[in-house]
This record gives structure tokens, sequence and C-alpha cells, in this order.
């Protein structure tokens, strides 16, 4: 049997991005119902700040394991976010959010350096993501402030 891949569209791609962060935003779950993992090919890969690289499904698993215990709720504000769109297999997604982390509350510009800007790149063909690369600062709380000078007014 021959493999038959279709080309995506920026658009398309574009919606398998948000759903997987809609997802987040539902507890892991995507608007089917279907777990977040669904949308992701068997051997794709994740990376994550003071996590690393997770590659396939279970190790994906449980890179959201371990930071999604550390997080009781997400918001993404969708309304503001900024897509960069290629035309290829690559996309990247930058915005802000909200939420609850054990150790408090953040909210992107509150203070302005503090957690909630985040910038993801994604490489999605065949309707599943193959590549998510998390940039952010993973300091949600913003407790880390005493090995950065700039902070100590703050």
């Amino acid at each position: 049997m021959a493999l038959i891949r279709t080309t995506m569209t920026d658009e398309q791609r574009k919606s398998v991005a948000l759903e997987y962060l809609k997802g987040f935003d539902n507890g892991g779950v995507t608007s089917d119902g279907s777990p977040l993992l669904d949308l992701f090919a068997d051997d794709a890969q994740v990376y994550f700040p003071k996590w690393g690289l997770a590659t396939g499904k279970d190790e994906i698993a449980r890179l959201f394991g371990d930071v999604g215990a550390t997080i009781t709720s997400i918001r993404h504000h969708y309304a503001g976010f900024n897509w960069i769109l290629t035309g290829a297999d690559t996309l990247v997604c930058e915005g802000t959010s909200h939420g609850e982390h054990r150790d408090g509350p953040w909210r992107a510009g509150v203070p302005e350096w503090g957690a909630g800007r985040w910038c993801d790149v994604f490489e999605i063909r065949d309707w599943r993501i193959q590549r998510v690369f998390i940039y952010l600062d993973p300091d949600y709380a913003g407790a880390d402030t005493a090995r950065y000078p700039w902070l100590a007014d703050e």
C-alpha cells in the first residue's frame, strides 16, 4: 500500500494548533472529547523549558503530566495571538495566558517581566503535531527573582 499524503493549508495547520491550545484550557481534552495526545504523531517531539525534550507519546504524556501537576488552571488569550504562517509544515504562534500555578497565580503583563508570554513553534503534517517546541518562562509564580539583579527593586 502506498502512503497518501495530502498537503495541508496554513489554516488547516492553524486549526490543529488551536485545538491543541484549547485542549490545555480544557484540562487536556480536545473539543470532541478526545485526549490531547491524539493530536500528536506517534513519534512526535515536545520541548518544554526546564523539562527538556520528550520524544514519542509516552514521554510527551509524562512531560504533560509533570508540568500539568503544577498548574491548576490555564487560559490562553486567543484574540491576541500572533501567527506566523509559512506555507509549509512549520508555523509559529506567540501569545499570552493567565492561570493558577501551585505556587500562585500568573497573568501576562502582571508584572511585565513575569510569566504568561509564550511562543510555540509547531510542525504539523497529516493532521498531526509532529513537533512543538514551547518557549516561555516556567517560573509561573515569579518566585525566581534573587538571581536577576534588575528585579531586585521590583
